[in-house]
């Protein structure tokens, strides 16, 4: 699957199968389910867990929990708009599938 293929997944009621738990948790962030998304990602016990868990706090408007969760990841925060980090953190999650 490529990003382009993950991105016109949305449009699907499900998530697509055999995508992996960080996967799916970015699908849910792409339909703007926060709380779906934050439930798989709190459960991922791994540093990609840890960043897209960062991404979601910063989404939140919570910069302190963010900052500790991008440490926990041994990334920096962004500068650039949420919507461009989705897009990098699929796309690096994509990549290593």
């Amino acid at each position: 699957m490529d990003f382009q293929q993950f991105k016109q997944s949305l449009s699907d009621s499900r998530p697509p199968q055999g995508i992996g738990e960080e996967l799916t948790a970015l699908w849910y962030a792409g339909k703007d389910d926060w709380d779906r998304s934050h439930d798989i990602a709190q459960d991922i016990p791994n540093r990609n867990g840890d960043w897209i868990h960062a991404y979601l706090h910063r989404w939140e408007g919570d910069e302190w929990n963010a900052s500790y969760w991008y440490r926990r990841a041994g990334k920096s925060k962004p500068s650039y708009s949420l919507s461009q980090e989705w897009e990098n953190i699929v796309q690096a999650l994509l990549e290593t599938k």
